[in-house]
């Protein structure tokens, strides 16, 4: 196979796993609805992931601290993986599986909403935060691949990308925030 019959097999592959987010767009909506309710009342976004989640943890909290579309207020967002010195500390003094968690637990509150990004649903550090934000009251929120993994059924939002390809299942997860946001805005009045 060439290097082009390659690079055309992943564009489909990644067309058809973003076709199947129509599937989604139930819960989809019911995320955005969360999340647009929680700005309403003040409350604040914390999101976490590792590796390339991390970087889409990042992406999503950017969204909303700068701007999506067009200059609107800015919303408290935080990626709870951008401090290194903090993640580091936490890492040496509590372990890696208590980096989120710990951070959760700091600077989460009741009606705050926390995202947590995993491809396999298997990260025990996004696991973690998860079991702290329900303990705070926080709405929950897993953006996930493969079958859901451990985190499956933990959250009170879910959307599961079914593809073993780690790729796909990003690229899904890119296209879900930027919906997410485009929805959040205009229920905001941003359009």
């Amino acid at each position: 196979m060439t290097d082009i019959e390659n690079m055309q097999n992943s564009l489909r592959e990644a067309a058809a796993t973003v076709e199947s987010l129509t599937l989604h767009l139930p819960a989809i909506c019911g995320i955005a609805d969360t999340l647009a309710e929680a700005f309403r009342q003040g409350k604040k976004l914390l999101a976490c992931g590792n590796g390339g989640s991390a970087a889409d943890a990042h992406h999503f909290t950017t969204e909303w601290v700068g701007r999506f579309v067009k200059d609107r207020p800015s919303y408290p967002a935080i990626a709870l993986t951008a401090d290194g010195s903090l993640t580091s500390s936490l890492a040496n003094d509590y372990g890696f599986d208590q980096i989120f968690a710990r951070q959760v637990e700091g600077f989460g509150h009741a009606g705050d909403v926390f995202f947590g990004f995993s491809t396999s649903g298997n990260s025990l550090n996004v696991l973690n935060a998860f079991e702290a934000a329900k303990a705070h009251k926080m709405h929950t929120v897993a953006l996930l691949g493969r079958d859901g993994g451990r985190m499956a059924g933990i959250a009170d939002h879910e959307v599961i990308i079914g593809s073993m390809c780690t790729a796909r299942i990003q690229e899904a997860h890119g296209v879900i925030i930027h919906l997410i946001c485009e929805h959040v805005e205009r229920a905001l009045g941003h359009n």
